[in-house]
């Protein structure tokens, strides 16, 4: 029986996040100018001919893998920002969930480590230059401005909230990165921690613990 339309789009779908996937974790292990096509069709599981027909070359595939990322924590920091709760409350929920996510998601850490990279080299496609350059400071953005109306809703520490926003996102991307290339999983995370940095009441159930 021939394939839909909507399977064949599935289908292709599927193949295409196979070959991010497995262009991801060489990208990270070799760097872009080490990586050839033929390492990550072998990562994949699939013919050079047959990744040839989803992308023309490896410098496609960091390109979209930078613009994924990059779309992914936007799309995030602004399901944040809507949520329909105080801004200390999106806060801790943020840090809860990347924390979480730290933790049990390689490619996340791995992502964060691609962007890193990328983020500090000009040896990479001029297109995800620009993407990063266009994109990377929007969700730093918008949580500065959640830490602002966490000041003055009084649930988020003094301070300036771009310096928080710096420190809340720093904080996190270091944690992955961290575990990203440590094996060491021993020490378990705990977003309290994080959070005690910026949010007041987080201080003050640490005081009365104490």
């Amino acid at each position: 029986m021939a394939r839909s339309k909507e399977q064949n789009e599935r289908m292709r779908e599927s193949r295409k996040e196979k070959i991010r996937n497995a262009a991801l974790l060489q990208f990270v292990k070799q760097g872009l100018f080490a990586t050839r096509i033929q390492d990550i069709a072998t990562e994949a599981g699939i013919a050079q001919g047959l990744l040839y027909h989803y992308y023309p070359s490896k410098e496609e595939i960091f390109v979209d893998l930078i613009n994924d990322a990059l779309n992914k924590t936007i799309e995030a920091s602004y399901s944040v920002r809507d949520m329909e709760t105080g801004p200390g409350e999106k806060i801790r929920f943020a840090l809860q969930r990347l924390v979480e996510t730290i933790e049990h998601s390689q490619t996340f850490l791995d992502t964060c480590r691609l962007i890193t990279q990328a983020s500090n080299s000009t040896a990479i496609p001029q297109q995800a230059q620009d993407l990063i350059q266009e994109k990377r400071n929007i969700p730093y953005q918008v949580i500065e401005k959640i830490m602002e109306a966490g000041q003055k809703e009084g649930s988020v520490v003094a301070g300036d909230p771009k310096m928080l926003s710096i420190f809340f996102w720093t904080s996190i991307n270091g944690l992955a990165v961290y575990y990203s290339t440590n094996n060491n999983r021993e020490v378990k995370l705990d977003y309290h921690v994080i959070a005690a940095m910026f949010l007041i009441e987080n201080l003050r159930e640490e005081e009365e613990e104490k």
